[in-house]
């Protein structure tokens, strides 16, 4: 499964400034990595650490996003019998040398704890970049007969990896949540069983929380037993031991960036209402100075009952009561931070017995009855839901490309593409993929902060829905350094 690959990054340099009213100074076409970055900031997203760099605050806003998702990913693998877990954040070096082949491609970006106070520790300790090394020896313990699988454990924490490339927020930080999940399961078949249930689930998360659309497909499987001698009796070979089969899967907080960038405009942010902290705002329009203090004080009764009837029917619902700012300025401050709908009610529509709306993601106006305002708001907030689905599906469908000829696959990157070629599989034939499809069409930053080639495209998975003309040992690889048999359509994304 792989999530729409429209990264940040963009083009690089000095962008034409755009008279936006809201704070958001480029377009999302000019320069997509700075557009990014101020919406991400300018909507209050999260906020620089200033303290060290590549860590950042993460905000209200989205920090309720995480937790929304959290909530609900929790209940489902609850229902698979998946169980929570906490374990230390750190590892020693005795466990680090037991995975070395797993931490080897993360040993650059490794944090090491070598004082405690004012003393050199003994033995330094490594803050944790993910939990095998942590976890798995106890699995070993724990586990001791075919009786205690399938063994299920997930936690949610943090993990550091000390990037060295340039950090952005949601995307590359050097500390980010996550949830990690590490079972095992006494058959090959039964582990990959839950690997598709898992993969529903994160489908979910992506389509029916964030609404954006995924591809399904084979994930890449990982196996510690042996490095960690996990063993059961085999149950039908009395006296002989049997390795367990493991799966590890994991969702962070990078989700939140892909949503942002799916869906955010040059406006801001464009949030779906069900992921949405405030879900309606109400502002109070056609006061002047000649409006009476007893016109005023009904009006704000009436917004007040607007708010109670929307809190009852559980819509996430905010009055803007500031003082000092035109209505204007808080139609544009709110759509910023992309709340999907707005309300307005002045004297007007007083008298009329209706609520003004617009909506966020199209612009749509139209009114709402008063008496009716707890039934259709929530209803319109589930068709802004489907609707954000909808355009976000369109566009990832019509930049989803199947290609049979080489030459086509750079511009189609360049074009910001996903494409799918026949390939074969072997991991020596995608380090030269990699290296033959960088580009100098778009750029980012390096560690140095100056502008460098782009990456080149790498595998995101192997779709179940396969496209036709492939042909079983007919069909090559379309790495034209390769030679060797397609096993199957594979997608391919660059980073930026």
């Amino acid at each position: 499964m792989a999530p729409p690959t429209a990264q940040a990054g963009g083009k690089q340099g000095k962008a034409p400034v755009v008279p936006l009213t809201n704070g958001i100074t480029v377009t999302k076409e000019a320069n997509f990595s700075q557009w990014y970055q101020e919406v991400v900031t300018k909507c209050e997203l999260v906020d620089y650490y200033t303290e060290i760099s590549g860590f950042y605050i993460l905000r209200p806003s989205s920090m309720y996003i995480w937790n929304t998702i959290r909530t609900w990913f929790q209940k489902e693998i609850e229902k698979l019998g998946v169980e929570e877990t906490s374990f230390p954040m750190f590892l020693s070096s005795k466990s680090l040398e037991k995975e070395k082949e797993h931490v080897e491609g993360f040993a650059p970006e490794l944090a090491w704890v070598t004082k405690a106070g004012d003393k050199d520790l003994e033995v330094p300790v490594a803050v944790r970049p993910t939990s095998e090394a942590v976890m798995y020896p106890y699995y070993a313990k724990w586990i001791r007969s075919h009786r205690d699988l399938p063994f299920r454990l997930n936690q949610w924490n943090s993990v550091v990896r000390w990037e060295a490339k340039q950090t952005t927020p949601f995307l590359r930080a050097r500390e980010f949540l996550w949830q990690e999940g590490h079972t095992a399961h006494l058959t090959e078949e039964l582990a990959a069983k839950e690997v598709l249930e898992i993969l529903d689930l994160y489908a979910t998360v992506y389509e029916e929380l964030l609404a954006v659309p995924v591809v399904r497909g084979n994930a890449l499987g990982q196996n510690f037993s042996k490095m960690f001698d996990i063993t059961v009796e085999d149950p039908n070979q009395k006296g002989e031991k049997l390795f367990v089969w493991q799966n590890s899967w994991g969702l962070s907080t990078r989700v939140i960036g892909v949503m942002v960038m799916i869906h955010g405009d040059n406006k801001g942010l464009v949030l779906p209402p069900r992921v949405s902290k405030i879900q309606v705002v109400i502002i109070s329009v056609g006061i002047t100075a000649k409006t009476s203090a007893e016109v005023r004080e009904n009006l704000g009764k009436q917004v007040e009952e607007l708010e109670n009837s929307l809190n009852g029917a559980g819509v996430r619902v905010e009055v803007d009561n500031r003082e000092g700012y035109t209505p204007g300025f808080k139609f544009a401050d709110w759509e910023m931070k992309g709340v999907p709908l707005r309300l307005e009610f002045g004297p007007k529509d007083a008298a009329n017995s209706v609520v003004s709306y617009s909506r966020r993601d199209t612009g749509a106006k139209g009114t709402i009855p008063v008496a009716e305002i707890a039934s259709q708001v929530p209803a319109l907030l589930e068709t802004i839901q489907k609707d954000m689905y909808n355009k976000a599906n369109e566009y990832f469908t019509s930049h989803r490309l199947v290609l049979n000829d080489w030459a086509e696959v750079v511009p189609a990157l360049d074009a910001r593409n996903v494409v799918l070629i026949p390939f074969c599989g072997e991991p020596s034939c995608e380090d030269q993929i990699k290296d033959k499809t960088k580009s100098d069409k778009h750029r980012e930053l390096g560690p140095d902060g100056k502008p460098q080639p782009s990456m080149g495209m790498k595998s995101l998975c192997i779709p179940f829905d396969q496209p036709s003309g492939l042909v079983q040992n007919e069909t090559k690889c379309l790495n034209p350094g390769c030679g060797r048999f397609a096993k199957s359509w594979v997608m391919f994304g660059r980073s930026y």
